[in-house]
């Protein structure tokens, strides 16, 4: 689903896909930097652990100063964070990140690679990190990342000296490319990763330090810096009209689930990195010193270079066309090069000069965005030559059934449009991203292909060939199929084009609370990927539960048409929970998985194919009080959790907050981060309080430590911490066992606290006032109990409750205990209503 944010606009020159993959428009500068860069053998590899770790102004620097081929290694697609634009958690999150980083590539030049392994959430320590990730084959994979990119330098984002200091995942990704630096150049180091490419050794490894991991700014200036490289990453670029610092904003700015859309800064800055390993540093202003980064690097190239510096020194800015015949002489040579590496990666960016350089446009477009399997779609082939080169198409082709010859003389300007048709494989699989085709670990993703281990996202199947000549030189350019169409309010837009499955489906909730043991409607909704479809769907549950009816029939007249089935659940007598899905029969073929589609405006639309399951509890829970308001944060499934045990849930939103709305409600809840994200609350905490004080409960869910945007976030002194408990197993102590909390309605026990997933909670409050009361205790490993996880306070009639325990996560896993516990609080303070009552009576 869209949601509505504010982006930076990127610049013209950025060809950004916004939207998905809107053909590229460079202009005379772009043509030029892309010959600098094609001019310049040298790579730069950057290493982290996530999403948003990676230093854009570094990245950009290298790429756009330097003119190194630069990458990015994030260990992780970020997973295990939170989602500040919308729903998505988990799987979904990280698709969304991956596309972010490929967005912020996009900006500051950079490329991007992942390993296998699983953003778990927080840990805080590396050994922890190792185990659950399975060390040797996270390990693999940055080995496999440096033999196939074949970095000169790689640059650390951490320390890895620093164990326990910092989150373990950062720690271990410097851990792991340390040791991966020379193993990269070890025959008998994961050798069958050489089937598919050969061995390398980096030059220099580095740590880009800062006064940060000092400690201070004063202790860093003071710090011995003979070891290290520094450079003015606030460099201005004349032929893109932006600063470094400038470039580096707009890309980290595409973080935008993960909230760092930011101001551009400009000026100078300096960046430093710590020399590590490798060969010694002979100049401590220059990173690539020694390494020959010039053509003459590679057998057979001072011939290629001699014509290239040549285009490079004399650039036709205003017809760069001129230069192509000088750039088919460089391509022809290139071929007969033996450096497979450099013949794959030069010829890769040369093809794409001598594309922008003719202004060829070359577009295919389908009539849809999506078809099944044996399904022949019309796509329409757009061909333009701006420039008066004698360019001809020769044949179009694909690697399925498309092999058509043309043969056409491409005049200056003049457009060709081909009307074709494409069928799609019989047995094609659907595309979805690839790490999440198989099930997977708490710590890794299962890739059974081993080519596409590293890859940013699922390789695009269905492309079409090109085969041009140039000046009597064949050239073949390859462009996937995409679907361009418009909206009248939108203008021109782009999806990718992808293979769905000619059926999916989903139960509309994902987790499904029964508090008896009456029965209850389920709808099940059939999406068809093909016109009249036909079959059945029936919904598998456990043995002690029961559906009807059995099965219902399926029948949709057209593509992307749903169906909305609706059956019976009937529970047990007894507390139980399981998992039911629905089951499409279709000439019987079983299709089990649901259809997400992802759509944000500052990434390309995206479809990702997930096993349809929801939990099912059959849960004995008691509440008090029905009517809850819910003022939305950082995004979660809490208001539709607490609908699912019977609660009247209203969503407001701040500004509308006054004493008259409040009094309408039992209790308000506040989101996650809500005191992070939304200015306007800090105008609304004293009707928020007032309402607490004439007898409403308030419950405030986490924040972070950083950003509160309140004077007060409650009615006494509270200070939040980064204290958090990341063992979801770790003991739970009940350090005021007779409150009402732990009592009213339902008798909270040990056995609430089992199943929890990811933490137990995070950014506990460290120091309150003596008005509050900690309901419990718990701790990590080797760490002090922390008491903050659950403080409740009497504040005029009224309670108010701070918890950072994680309920975000706990109740889209349909976690029991939960659900127990959070409906205790809200019901605070009604057990002395109830007692009044019967004194009344």
């Amino acid at each position: 689903m869209q949601k509505p944010f504010i982006y930076f606009f990127i610049s013209l020159f950025f060809y950004s896909v916004s939207q998905a993959q809107k053909p590229k428009t460079p202009s005379s500068s772009i043509i030029y930097e892309s010959i600098q860069k094609l001019n310049f053998l040298g790579s730069v590899l950057y290493v982290a652990a996530h999403p948003d770790d990676e230093n854009t102004r570094l990245i950009s620097y290298m790429s756009n100063h330097i003119k190194a081929r630069t990458g990015y290694l994030s260990l992780t697609r970020g997973d295990g964070g939170q989602n500040l634009i919308g729903p998505e958690i988990r799987e979904l999150l990280g698709v969304i990140r991956t596309q972010e980083l490929l967005a912020a590539r996009r900006i500051d030049g950079g490329e991007q690679f992942f390993t296998r392994a699983n953003d778990f959430g927080y840990s805080k320590h590396p050994d922890e990190t190792l185990a659950i990730w399975d060390k040797n084959e996270v390990l693999s994979d940055v080995v496999l990342a440096i033999r196939q990119f074949k970095p000169d330098i790689i640059i650390n984002r951490f320390d890895h000296r620093t164990s326990g200091t910092t989150h373990g995942h950062h720690t271990s990704s410097a851990m792991l490319s340390m040791e991966a630096f020379d193993l990269a150049n070890d025959k008998s180091a994961y050798v069958n990763q050489l089937k598919q490419t050969s061995l390398w050794q980096p030059k220099r490894l580095f740590f880009n330090t800062s006064w940060w991991f000092y400690g201070s700014q004063k202790k860093f200036k003071n710090a011995d810096k003979s070891n290290m490289i520094n450079f003015d990453i606030g460099t201005y670029y004349p032929l893109k009209g932006l600063s470094n610092n400038e470039v580096a904003s707009l890309a980290s700015s595409q973080h935008l689930c993960q909230g760092f859309g930011r101001l551009s800064q400009r000026g100078t800055q300096q960046e430093y990195i710590e020399f590590l390993k490798g060969d010694p540093l002979t100049d401590n202003k220059n990173i690539f010193a020694g390494i020959n980064t010039s053509w003459n690097r590679i057998k057979g190239g001072k011939a290629i270079g001699d014509i290239l510096y040549e285009v490079e020194n004399n650039f036709n800015f205003k017809n760069p066309s001129q230069h192509i015949p000088q750039l088919l002489e460089a391509y022809k040579l290139l071929q007969n090069i033996e450096s497979k590496h450099w013949k794959t990666q030069k010829t890769k960016e040369l093809k794409s000069i001598i594309e922008m350089c003719a202004g060829l446009y070359l577009e295919v477009s389908a009539d849809t965005n999506w078809a099944t399997p044996n399904e022949k779609i019309n796509i329409n082939i757009e061909v333009l030559n701006r420039s008066n080169l004698t360019i001809n198409l020769v044949s179009l082709n694909n690697a399925n059934d498309l092999n058509i010859s043309k043969n056409i003389a491409l005049k200056n300007n003049i457009k060709y449009d081909f009307k074709e048709t494409v069928k799609i494989s019989n047995n094609e699989n659907p595309t979805t991203p690839y790490w999440l085709s198989e099930k997977g670990t708490l710590g890794m993703y299962k890739v059974n292909n081993t080519k596409l281990i590293g890859l940013p996202e699922t390789p695009r199947l269905y492309n079409i060939d090109f085969n041009l000549m140039i000046n009597n030189v064949p050239l073949t350019i390859t462009k996937p199929i995409i679907h361009r169409y418009s909206k009248p309010e939108k203008g021109e837009l782009y999806k990718p084009f992808e293979v769905i499955p000619e059926a999916s489906a989903k139960i509309t909730e994902k987790v499904i609370i029964l508090d008896s043991d009456k029965q209850r409607d389920i709808t099940v909704i059939v999406k068809a990927g093909r016109d009249n479809l036909e079959g059945f769907a029936e919904v598998c549950h456990p043995n002690d539960w029961s559906v009807y009816p059995k099965n219902q029939k399926v029948n949709i007249k057209h593509k992307g048409e749903e169906q909305s089935l609706v059956f019976t659940v009937i529970p047990p007598k007894n507390e139980s929970e399981g998992y039911i899905g629905p089951i499409v029969t279709i000439n019987e073929n079983l299709y089990t998985k649901e259809l997400i589609e992802i759509d944000y405006d500052h990434i390309p639309f995206q479809t990702v194919l997930l096993p349809s399951e929801s939990k099912i509890v059959r849960l004995n829970i008691k509440k008090k009080g029905e009517n809850i308001g819910y003022i939305q944060g950082a995004g979660d499934v809490v208001p539709e959790s607490l609908q699912q045990i019977g609660y009247n849930v209203l969503t407001i939103k701040p500004e509308d907050i006054n004493a008259e709305m409040l009094s309408r409600f039992d209790a308000i809840v506040v989101g996650i981060r809500a005191y992070n994200i939304l200015d306007d609350l800090q105008f609304k905490q004293k009707q928020l309080f007032d309402f607490v004080k004439n007898g409403g409960n308030m419950i405030v869910q986490y924040n972070t430590s950083r950003g509160i945007k309140v004077d007060n976030l409650a009615p006494y002194d509270l200070k939040l911490s980064r204290d958090r408990v990341t063992n979801e197993h770790a003991e739970v102590r009940f350090l005021s066992p007779e409150h009402p909390i732990l009592n009213y309605p339902n008798k909270i026990t040990q056995k609430d606290f089992e199943g929890w997933t990811q933490e137990r909670g995070l950014y506990f409050p460290s120091e309150w006032s003596d008005d509050f009361t900690p309901i419990l205790s718990m701790n990590d490993k080797g760490e002090t109990p922390k008491n903050g996880s659950l403080l409740v306070a009497k504040y005029g009639k009224g309670h108010y409750i701070y918890t950072g325990l994680s309920f975000f996560r706990e109740f889209p896993e349909g976690v029991s205990g939960a659900y127990r516990l959070f409906a205790n609080m809200l019901s605070i303070g009604k057990e002395d209503l109830k007692l009044e009552a019967k004194l009344n009576d």
